[in-house]
């Protein structure tokens, strides 16, 4: 049985938002430095799923988005809400970015689309 309105849902995960206060690129590395249970319970269930996956090892914003089955777009922002609560750790590394990976990458997604 397909949602009825599947739609919806990502504009009240993300408040409408789609942009983020800090820059959270596809390689971008997140981890949950301490685990809270109880904090975890209150979430909403896909925030929850980054949250549980983001727990056993640093993963990148791509990974998880695909791992959670959640957009790209909405992944950015709600790690992007977690880390806002000190809850997830956003792992900054911008002196080593490959600029010409990256555009690769990029070439060879949409390539797949």
């Amino acid at each position: 049985m397909q949602l009825r309105y599947w739609k919806v849902r990502p504009y009240v995960l993300t408040a409408g938002r789609t942009r983020t206060r800090q820059p959270l690129l596809v390689h971008t590395l997140v981890s949950v430095p301490h685990y809270d249970a109880v904090f975890a319970a209150g979430l909403l269930p896909e925030a929850r799923s980054l949250y549980e996956q983001a727990r056993r090892t640093a993963r990148s914003v791509a990974e998880l988005s695909a791992v959670c089955g959640i957009s790209l777009g909405v992944t950015r922002v709600v790690v992007d809400d977690l880390a806002a609560t000190d809850r997830l750790l956003v792992h900054t590394d911008h002196d080593n970015v490959d600029f010409r990976l990256l555009e690769r990458l990029r070439d060879g997604l949409r390539k797949l689309a």
